[in-house]
């Protein structure tokens, strides 16, 4: 099985401005690509970085700064073998989670993400294609129907949590258990309840 993992290089996690700045959202996201990569490793799979730009990893690497459908819709098109995909900000993830997602049988199996999303995937219908746009879960179940495919979806809080609003870091700091929640505290952000919701703040 192939396994990729999307990084964005260039601007990486925008939405995180309001805590972190320019610098630290693309230190952040290093960190928690290492931790997806890591995750992997421990379950016995050699994933490959599909990523914007170059960078500097001892990793496989490809570069393309296509749009995230093209690039993987042509890496499933061109492969005689399943393919992963497993998104690069998933902090939550853990090896369990990762090895129940590869592991699971069917056609296409289905991690979804909070909010409609499609957080990690495992294809092996050779007409499967991905859509991210809007709610990808969605299309992703119909895409996968129309393809004859048989669905499996992973139910699992760590891999459906992905991290792109401040909101989300909270969910790090509160569950993470590798370098990604270290990175935070160190970085000064710190939890705090307001209005019975638990957020974050810098400290």
């Amino acid at each position: 099985m192939r396994v990729v993992v999307p990084f964005s290089a260039t601007e990486p996690k925008t939405r995180l401005a309001p805590v972190l700045d320019a610098d630290e959202r693309r230190a952040f996201a290093r960190v928690m690509l290492a931790d997806v990569l890591d995750a992997l490793e421990t379950v016995g799979v050699d994933p490959t970085i599909l990523a914007t730009e170059a960078i500097d990893l001892d990793r496989p690497v490809i570069v393309d700064d296509r749009s995230l459908d093209a690039a993987i819709n042509d890496l499933l098109a061109a492969s005689d073998e399943p393919v992963a995909v497993v998104m690069a900000d998933l902090a939550l993830a853990t090896p369990d989670a990762l090895d129940r997602l590869l592991a699971a049988e069917g056609d296409v199996v289905l991690a979804p993400g909070r909010g409609g999303g499609t957080n990690a995937f495992v294809a092996r219908h050779p007409d499967f294609r991905v859509d991210y746009h809007d709610a990808s879960i969605r299309d992703h179940r119909r895409i996968a129907r129309d393809a004859g495919a048989t669905v499996t979806e992973i139910d699992s809080y760590r891999l459906s949590t992905d991290v792109d609003e401040p909101a989300d870091l909270a969910e790090v700091l509160l569950h993470g258990e590798r370098a990604g929640a270290d990175w935070l505290r160190g970085a000064g952000v710190q939890l705090t309840v307001a209005d019975g919701r638990t957020t974050v703040e810098r400290s």
